[in-house]
């Protein structure tokens, strides 16, 4: 049975969407109202079980009367305004974004990075192979999940999903300011070494793939790793009572990482240690 949450009903408003009228509810962004037009804005920073951090600029559009660009996710809309999304000057800036990130970050695991590179032309060699980047080695200190952080964007959603949004156990954060900034855990140790309980829920939130699972990782590097081959089952986790769903992820006859729906009104894509990593049970070969 599925479970809907009735809430106060909001009231409509009105605006203009790329000079179309556009309605959507009280409350709900420029990037919602865009989606719901199916406009695709392109997003790395933005979680939809996560409050906005306006963090990565790439889905910044035109806003009639505002002096600077303003990022979609996290704009409210209000009645009257005038949106424009595909600007000269709105895809210059998601451009120059595209090409600074892609110049110094490892962007080969996000998704439909390709592609906005492709369709905003942006050229991120023209910076040179001098570009500042990270050059670390993957942190593989766990048998749960790996960090890479030369494919971090600094997006925070991990701190966000580990601090008090989510998990509450404040694992992660930031450390360094500037060029030096940098996520890590206290005093930079292990991860074995923190506060980490291994919920896996910065995995699944990160935009990049600079956190993944081990199992995942792994077949990366022996060249396995096939989405195109792999399936999704949505299933209940069997515990605890309290009722988590989970999506299995399975290649080869084999669960090669788990995630759950974002839309479930029990964990909102959230999983404790169990849920994530404990399904070794059930494919036992022995």
């Amino acid at each position: 049975m599925t479970v809907t949450p009735l809430g106060i009903p909001r009231r409509m408003l009105e605006f203009t969407l790329d000079g179309e009228e556009a309605r959507v509810p009280e409350g709900s962004t420029v990037l919602d109202a865009c989606r719901a037009a199916g406009k695709d804005i392109p997003t790395l920073c933005e979680g939809d079980t996560l409050r906005p951090k306006n963090a990565c600029r790439v889905c910044v559009v035109e806003v009639e009367g505002a002096r600077t660009l303003v990022p979609a996710c996290s704009r409210k809309a209000e009645p009257g305004m005038e949106v424009r999304t595909d600007t000269e000057r709105a895809r210059h800036s998601r451009k120059v974004v595209l090409e600074l990130l892609a110049s110094s970050v490892d962007l080969s695991t996000t998704p439909k990075v390709a592609g906005w590179l492709k369709e905003y032309e942006a050229k991120p060699d023209r910076f040179g192979p001098a570009a500042a980047r990270l050059n670390e080695e993957p942190k593989v200190d766990n048998d749960l999940y790996v960090r890479d952080y030369d494919k971090c964007i600094l997006c925070y959603k991990c701190v966000d999903a580990c601090g008090d949004q989510w998990q509450n156990s404040f694992a992660i954060s930031v450390a360094g300011r500037g060029f030096d900034a940098r996520i890590a855990v206290e005093h930079d140790a292990p991860l074995t070494d923190s506060a980490c309980v291994y919920c896996g829920n910065c995995i699944e939130v990160c935009p990049t793939g600079a956190l993944s699972f081990k199992s995942e990782f792994d077949m990366r590097a022996a060249g396995t790793w096939d989405e195109s081959r792999q399936t999704e089952t949505t299933t209940v986790c069997a515990y605890c009572g309290v009722g988590c769903n989970l999506t299995l992820h399975v290649q080869d006859n084999e669960i090669v990482k788990v995630t759950s729906p974002h839309d479930n009104p029990v964990t909102h894509g959230n999983l404790c240690i169990k849920g994530r990593f404990g399904y070794q049970h059930v494919q036992n070969r022995g």
